[in-house]
């Protein structure tokens, strides 16, 4: 997918009017941001449009989570939130079966003539 249909979609997801461009450069850093550390994640490699829904997502827990950057809980008045250390935790099963698969295709066979 491209930059242009992230940046969409996290906006329809996020209900923003497609129209207004005032959250666009925020949106576009924490879209950025994501795919850095997926690609971290992923020891190198670039993410494949597969994995674009991962991006959504863990985009979405961040710009929710904008102004409490570093907190771990938070209650007010009964209601208590919770944040989790790493945003991709949910994600890692996905992650690490896409990194098996690329592990088995780079293994090959030695032959002595």
């Amino acid at each position: 997918m491209t930059d242009i249909v992230l940046l969409s979609d996290l906006k329809e997801m996020l209900g923003l009017p497609e129209e207004d461009n005032t959250p666009d450069r925020k949106l576009t850093l924490i879209l950025d941001g994501t795919k850095k550390r997926l690609k971290f994640l992923l020891g190198g490699l670039d993410p494949p449009d597969e994995m674009d829904y991962i991006v959504l997502d863990v985009s979405i827990i961040r710009y929710n989570r904008l102004g409490s950057e570093g907190l771990s809980s938070h209650s007010v008045e009964g209601e208590s939130l919770s944040w989790s250390n790493n945003d991709f935790s949910g994600y890692m099963d996905d992650i690490n079966t896409y990194l098996a698969t690329q592990e088995k295709g780079k293994k090959g066979k030695l032959r002595f003539l």
